[in-house]
């Protein structure tokens, strides 16, 4: 094993791999996004819309002039696809050849979201698409909306996504929220590898991509959310023999918790004095028990626990502060209102003015992106920040 670092040490890792040590890492504008997508690997996709979706607001967060249109024309340029990794993501065309084991995997039974396939019903709509051009789902056969504020899939749609997640389809755009298909053969740009990857294949990559997105990370990190113990084990035969080969290191967080990483882990990068308001899906905090173990911060969005059962609300963002995890804030934007409100902030008790003063700035930043031009304060813990926070939020 080798010699330990400090807890600071590691945590300026994990964010400097992330892009969250400095404000634009990556530089600015649309090649900085594609840049941010490489690096993280993928930038999961959420539905949610109380504030900006997590896909915008996790590039956002590192590239400041981050406009949605830009991901809109990573994706119009095939730069960018949108895909399966532990969930729905974006991820850089270049590792689409690692998609093409779930796909196969899928069309050949795996199951995935059915048990059941229309394969007559697919192949109508793939004779649609190739006839038509890309469609949507409304293109088939309208939604009906349930008396829950569910909306029922009905057989097209639910055809289409077996399409696309088993590799027929590609999803080469959206509008609004609504995916637009076409079939894969013609989305898919020519110079793209298509060679599907063996075990230890997969298995390197989700190595490589880890270690460039985190820095370190114990071994069922380097998994998560994979399913079968094959991948598992080769993945823990690969970092073990790279650690005998001299191409990393094994050692262990203050907590014991034993990781692989980067030889290159010490960093000497100052620490921006700032606040950033993360996305409950921002890849720095996804892994629960990884983010408690690197910042000693217990993090659970709150959105899918029943209402009476919430601690701190139903979207709440980690507030990170310099090179720690400070608090929580629970947002929601009134977009009609132009409001931003803050329903409710929980930080914790130590800090000061300066703190306070950076919180304001990025809660205003965080508004604008949203939309909004005004913000409201809700409940504050400790309650003596909550004056002192509203007159900085007043300020110029």
């Amino acid at each position: 094993m080798a010699a330990s670092f400090t807890p600071s040490q590691f945590r300026k890792k994990a964010l400097l791999s992330q892009g969250l040590l400095k404000k634009n890492p990556f530089g600015s504008g649309k090649s900085a996004v594609l840049k941010c997508v490489e690096q993280l690997g993928y930038v999961q996709i959420d539905t949610i819309s109380v504030v900006e979706r997590a896909h915008h607001h996790v590039l956002w967060n590192r590239v400041s002039d981050y406009q949605p249109t830009m991901l809109d024309q990573l994706i119009a340029e095939k730069k960018v696809f949108e895909y399966w990794f532990h969930a729905a993501a974006y991820l850089p065309i270049s590792d689409f050849r690692f998609a093409l084991p779930k796909m196969r995997a899928i069309k050949a039974g795996q199951k995935h979201w059915f048990a059941n396939r229309d394969h007559k019903l697919m192949k109508q709509i793939c004779q649609r698409i190739n006839t038509e051009g890309p469609l949507m789902a409304r293109d088939f056969k309208d939604p009906v909306a349930r008396e829950n504020g569910w909306w029922e899939w009905k057989p097209a749609k639910q055809a289409l996504e077996q399409l696309f997640i088993q590799g027929d389809l590609m999803v080469v755009g959206r509008q609004g929220f609504q995916k637009v298909y076409d079939l894969m053969e013609r989305a898919l740009p020519a110079h793209v590898d298509t060679e599907c990857p063996d075990l230890p294949q997969q298995a390197q990559h989700l190595i490589e991509v880890t270690l460039r997105a985190h820095g370190f990370a114990a071994i069922k990190s380097y998994t998560y959310l994979r399913k079968g113990a094959e991948i598992r084990s080769v993945v823990k035969e690969i970092l073990e023999q790279s650690v005998l080969d001299g191409k990393l290191l094994k050692t262990a967080l203050p907590c014991d918790t034993v990781v692989f990483c980067d030889p290159k882990m010490t960093t000497r990068k100052r620490v921006a004095d700032r606040v950033v308001l993360l996305s409950p899906f921002d890849n720095c905090v996804i892994q629960r028990e990884r983010c408690q173990r690197i910042f000693n911060f217990d993090y659970q969005i709150e959105c899918y626990v029943p209402q009476a059962k919430r601690q701190y609300g139903y979207f709440c963002l980690p507030v990170l502060f310099q090179d720690q995890l400070v608090g929580r804030v629970d947002c929601k934007a009134v977009r009609k209102e132009g409001v931003l409100k803050v329903n409710a902030l929980y930080v914790d008790e130590n800090l000061d003015d300066p703190f306070l003063d950076l919180l304001a700035r990025a809660l205003k930043e965080f508004s604008a992106f949203n939309g909004c031009s005004a913000i409201s304060v809700g409940k504050v813990k400790p309650a003596g920040f909550k004056k002192r926070l509203q007159s900085m939020l007043c300020g110029a």
